[in-house]
């Protein structure tokens, strides 16, 4: 790095705004596509099908890996190629035929600038939790409406019912309202808080990636929902629940407001660990006792 580059960093001044700073700079070495009206959609459509790509790959070794079987909601569905193919189909329609055009006309209105500096790496990380709080705020009361008022949930969200047994691609099979929806409460957040471009793409990489793991119908052992203390946060067993009884678990991520509301029900505990007393082995492997009842089915 040359006198003159650091020099700028050092007029920073903050040292957390340092360590985000030569991510920073390398990101704006693509302004011209960063700000283009391309980039929120070919980001979005990217970002989402990497997420879903290796959770698609499980569900096809699935039938051939038993190991796999352990750590899958419903061991025995493994989703077909006459319902991936829809789910991606559509997706892809939505955002060329709806997300497109809007971002294109908000292009047009308020041309994107990415300023020099990069935010500091607490104020990121405050920005993501504050916006992922709300989203979840936002998207609990839009869900609960639409499950308690039958023509809401029939006009708008039954369609992202139709698959019972969650997988990857069926995250964003929805109608183009509830599309919208979400659309606009991730935008919003980041608009109230003036949340810097980095931010912004944190939160966005953050939120896909959750809701992609929700709707995975894989339970690992490092999934997110067990690395967040004190049940605080639900996961895949607690919103698979929801696709299967309907009437609880509305937040998308996180618990508070189903525990004060009273819609919070347990997701049971995977065979797995029901056999062995809610223990088990890092490794991913079977605990005795579950051994021991695996080869007497055998």
């Amino acid at each position: 790095m040359g006198s003159h580059n650091v020099s700028e960093l050092q007029d920073l001044g903050c040292p957390s705004q340092l360590l985000l700073q030569p991510l920073w700079d390398t990101m704006r070495t693509r302004e011209a596509f960063a700000r283009s009206p391309f980039f929120p959609v070919v980001f979005a459509i990217i970002t989402y099908v990497g997420f879903c790509l290796p959770f698609v790959v499980l569900d096809m070794l699935c039938p051939w890996v038993p190991i796999l079987r352990r750590y899958k909601i419903h061991p025995d569905f493994s989703p077909s190629a006459r319902q991936l193919l829809p789910c991606l189909g559509l997706t892809l329609y939505q955002h060329l035929v709806v997300v497109f055009p809007v971002t294109l006309l908000h292009w047009a209105r308020s041309p994107v600038l990415l300023p020099r500096e990069a935010p500091e790496l607490l104020q990121l990380l405050s920005h993501v939790v504050i916006c992922l709080l709300l989203f979840d705020t936002e998207i609990f009361a839009w869900h609960l409406l639409h499950h308690k008022v039958p023509w809401l949930y029939r006009a708008f969200h039954k369609v992202h019912h139709q698959n019972t047994s969650s997988f990857a691609l069926a995250t964003q099979y929805m109608s183009v309202w509830e599309l919208i929806s979400l659309t606009f409460f991730d935008v919003l957040n980041v608009v109230v808080l003036q949340c810097h471009p980095l931010t912004i793409f944190t939160f966005h990489v953050v939120n896909i990636w959750l809701s992609v793991e929700d709707h995975s119908g894989y339970d690992f052992p490092w999934s997110t929902h067990r690395l967040v203390p004190f049940g605080w946060y639900g996961g895949v067993a607690h919103h698979d629940l929801h696709h299967s009884q309907f009437n609880c678990n509305f937040a998308p991520y996180f618990t508070h407001w189903d525990k004060l509301l009273g819609t919070l029900k347990s997701a049971p505990l995977p065979a797995r660990l029901s056999a062995c007393g809610g223990q088990y082995l890092d490794s991913g492997e079977l605990c005795s006792s579950h051994l021991n009842q695996e080869k007497k089915k055998t």
